[in-house]
């Protein structure tokens, strides 16, 4: 009897620790307190602003090297968020609103206004269009966002890019 308990508490413990595959992303949307609700599919990222960079190290919380992403082109996040205008009463009410970035396995990154809109950072978060010369359609990722000011890029690294939702300190 030990033994079955023992192989059932492995089987459990080893599933629900295993990481979830991450489903591709053909559009993202951004909602929330936005005057425009927004469906961004990957098509429709080609009417923005694209932006180059050479390469960019994906390190985790430990800062340990996992991986390079290399020839990266994007759209800055700033630019999407700017079409959906934000419902804010006066400019000042702008530093109460952030920005929760979800991936399709439900993985979550947080920006500030302020990040985004007022600071360097703002400048350094994309939506991804190619990596290592290839378009993002043809990766496995498909929508991906990364903010490469980061010192642990992983940290806020969100691939299969499902929706954007605009919320408010209250």
């Amino acid at each position: 009897m030990r033994k079955i308990v023992a192989i059932f508490f492995l089987v459990v413990g080893v599933h629900s620790f295993a990481q979830q595959g991450i489903k591709p992303t053909d559009q993202f949307s951004i909602q929330g307190l936005v005057k425009n609700q927004l469906s961004i599919s990957l098509p429709a990222l080609a009417s923005y602003r694209t932006w180059s960079t050479d390469s960019v190290v994906i390190t985790n919380h430990l800062m340990q090297k996992k991986y390079t992403l290399k020839n990266l082109k994007g759209i800055l996040l700033k630019d999407i968020l700017e079409k959906a205008e934000i419902q804010a009463s006066t400019p000042k009410e702008l530093s109460k609103y952030y920005f929760i970035c979800v991936a399709s396995d439900n993985y979550k990154v947080v920006f500030s206004w302020n990040e985004i809109f007022n600071s360097k950072t703002g400048e350094k978060v994309y939506i991804l269009t190619e990596v290592d010369g290839k378009p993002v359609a043809a990766t496995s990722d498909r929508i991906t966002l990364i903010s490469t000011n980061d010192l642990a890029a992983g940290r806020r690294f969100v691939k299969g890019l499902e929706k954007i939702i605009v919320e408010r300190v209250k």
